[in-house]
């Protein structure tokens, strides 16, 4: 069965398959995190080396080609993803103590010239992905743009970015940007309902609407977070040192990101009577929001975003969510935020 795009990309797919044969040699895909794009650059590379495509030039799904694609192996395509985004294979080494790099390096790009120098197996070429392109680091994305400028014969780049700003602008100058937008939201939750989500209304509320990051959500232990987060924050008479033991071993970016959707929320209905993250407890923001000091809330949403920077930095976790608990607290109770 021929390949195709998510229901909402439909529109570029087609555009882009129209012209697979004369696709430039530095492709960039952009768009908001969590909505294909990476499903779409690897759909566009296996069509691009198809040995049997559809009629519309999408990949057949069977020939020797997409065999290949389907089992990770092909001999003209590679993937360059940051070391915390690679699966782990079984005869991987042991994982270390170091915690595994969030950015493409220079050696990444390096190891790639292999690759490059070998001859396609096929007329369409070679193609190489990379994967969120921004996290290329300074010297990575140097190395790159010599690639760029001086293109290697047979060979496609296609980088995926849900940030291109963050990418340097000689990098951007050199690749033909291609643009996926985000659902809108009925399609959405549409394609959720079939995938067997049991709220995709509150999965993409959290999520900005995107369906694959809204997916990733079907996890019980995400929710079990959330309610348990949620109910101490909600609590008429609530104890932040209990709670704050009862979530300690919570990774912190999931706290810092249920605190600013729930202070994001109480701002919005003091201001405009309308919760956007957090629907099942509009009650209980309704019945906190006109307690508190429009202008302290404000501050510990800044700090809650300050945190949320440096949250990949050394800490002490759990000292670091009863602080951020205990400031939800001195809210509650209009005192002054204590500094964290």
């Amino acid at each position: 069965m021929p390949l195709t795009a998510y229901p909402w990309h439909q529109t570029q797919w087609r555009d882009i398959l129209e012209r697979r044969h004369a696709l430039p040699h530095a492709l960039l895909i952009r768009g908001g995190e969590g909505i294909g794009k990476l499903d779409f650059a690897r759909k566009l590379a296996q069509s691009v080396a198809c040995d049997s495509p559809a009629g519309d030039g999408a990949a057949c799904g069977e020939c020797q080609s997409c065999r290949w694609f389907a089992i990770g192996t092909h001999p003209d395509y590679r993937e360059v993803l940051p070391e915390v985004l690679r699966p782990r294979r079984e005869d991987d080494a042991p994982p270390s103590e170091r915690k595994p790099s969030q950015f493409i390096s220079i050696d990444d790009v390096r190891n790639l010239h292999d690759f490059i120098n070998l001859t396609a197996r096929g007329d369409a070429g070679k193609t190489i992905v990379f994967f969120p392109a921004e996290t290329l680091n300074v010297n990575a994305a140097n190395a790159l743009l010599k690639s760029l400028e001086e293109p290697p014969p047979a060979t496609r780049f296609i980088l995926v970015s849900h940030r291109p700003g963050y990418l340097p602008p000689t990098v951007l100058s050199r690749c033909q940007q291609l643009a996926l937008p985000t659902p809108p939201a009925a399609a959405a939750e549409q394609w959720l309902r079939e995938q067997g989500a049991d709220n995709p209304a509150l999965s993409l509320a959290h999520t900005g609407n995107a369906p694959l990051a809204a997916a990733a959500l079907e996890d019980d232990e995400f929710w079990r977070h959330r309610q348990m987060l949620l109910d101490g924050l909600a609590a008429t008479k609530p104890a932040m040192l209990v709670l704050a033991e009862r979530v300690r071993d919570y990774p912190i970016p999931r706290v810092i990101a249920f605190l600013q959707r729930w202070t994001y929320d109480l701002l919005s209905v003091s201001a405009t009577g309308k919760v956007r993250y957090n629907a099942d407890y509009a009650k209980d923001l309704a019945r906190i929001a006109p307690s508190l000091q429009a202008t302290e809330t404000v501050r510990y949403h800044r700090m809650l975003l300050a945190q949320q920077r440096m949250i990949h930095h050394p800490l002490n976790a759990r000292l670091l969510i009863e602080q951020l608990l205990l400031a939800y607290q001195a809210l509650l109770r209009g005192q002054a935020l204590p500094p964290i």
